[in-house]
């Protein structure tokens, strides 16, 4: 589509910060491996966290939530879902196992993205997997009730063809390394975003495909880091930089340089980031999970509750937090503010 057409990519400008977000991308894709030679408990502790924060952060950037123990359950697929919001995470999750296991065999394709849509509602009736039959349109509602169009997608009658023609463009570039792919794959989500193909679900399935072109470009950090929670943290600067890059899109004059900036500088390259950081703090300390948790109380600017370290450490249980803190609190690192589950703590 319009980001794809001769020349386009070429022509924009490469600023010298992202060229040095690109080299830095680089060098940690290089360090994968040096990762992923970590202790197999390690691992698979962040996977799990990286699986549960996926599926929930993703869901709920677009007002989809459920209990953080329901979400559990779901991800561990130890229950059925008991409702729309619940159904919508199942298919997410789905989604997103589909993908981690088998990216190396998807083709990219419409047909594919249609199929994916289609598992992403399968617990739903009669929604997914199907190009939208009505025009759609991006817009914003303000606190006094004004509505504001932001964006107005590719009519319905013209997706079919806009999609054909995104994947031909895409993968053509894409398979010749023609361009530097860490480039293509921005621009592909903003031209998917651009057309937003299906009547619901355009968002979820836009995190979706970014995870899968990721992996078939050999980044592998969505593994390990969710970037659906790293979005949901920063979705201001989202939601900020698709729509700098969206105006003129219809005629091919709009510009990528602050959605790639966004997505490779505080997407992609802070994942890597934090990937390092939690090997690196989790090979130190005995105990992956409780390291995680060591982890997230760092992080966490001010006071905090145990259901804040709930809700950043999914897989770890609730009697170890509370081992953790009442360890951490006697060696003077913490303070707690009050009584009950309730209460807050403090770092000193």
């Amino acid at each position: 589509m319009q980001s794809f057409e001769p020349g386009f990519i070429e022509r924009q400008p490469i600023t010298q910060n992202l060229l040095r977000t690109v080299r830095l991308i680089g060098e940690y894709k290089g360090k994968q491996e040096l990762f992923k030679e970590q202790s197999p408990q390690v691992l698979e502790t962040l996977r799990q966290a990286a699986i549960i924060q996926s599926t929930e952060s993703s869901n709920r950037i677009e007002g989809i939530t459920a209990p953080l123990e329901r979400i559990k359950e779901l991800v561990a697929e130890k229950t059925t879902p008991r409702d729309r919001s619940e159904q919508e995470i199942a298919g997410y999750r789905d989604v997103l196992t589909t993908i981690h296991t088998s990216y190396a065999h998807i083709p990219f394709t419409p047909g594919v993205v249609l199929q994916l849509h289609r598992d992403l509602y399968q617990f739903t009736v009669g929604e997914g997997g199907r190009w939208k039959s009505v025009d759609n349109e991006i817009s914003e509602t303000y606190p006094d009730g004004r509505k504001v169009v932001r964006f107005q997608p590719v009519p319905a009658y013209a997706t079919p063809d806009a999609m054909q023609r995104l994947h031909e463009q895409f993968n053509r570039l894409f398979e010749s390394e023609e361009i530097e792919p860490l480039l293509l794959i921005p621009t592909y989500i903003l031209d998917f975003l651009c057309i937003h193909p299906f009547s619901d679900g355009n968002g979820r399935m836009a995190r979706l495909l970014t995870l899968l072109l990721l992996y078939k470009a050999d980044y592998e950090v969505g593994r390990f880091i969710s970037l659906e929670r790293i979005v949901e943290r920063t979705k201001e600067s989202y939601y900020d930089t698709l729509y700098q890059s969206s105006q003129n899109w219809h005629q091919g004059q709009h510009s990528l340089l602050p959605w790639w900036e966004y997505f490779l500088g505080v997407v992609v390259l802070s994942a890597y980031r934090e990937f390092e950081q939690r090997v690196g703090l989790v090979s130190s300390v005995k105990g992956a999970k409780t390291a995680m948790v060591l982890d997230a109380i760092s992080n966490i600017p001010g006071d905090f509750s145990i259901k804040d370290l709930q809700e950043r450490c999914p897989t770890v249980g609730i009697d170890l937090i509370r081992r953790i803190l009442r360890l951490e609190r006697t060696e003077g690192r913490l303070e707690c503010l009050g009584r009950g589950p309730d209460a807050r703590w403090r770092k000193k």
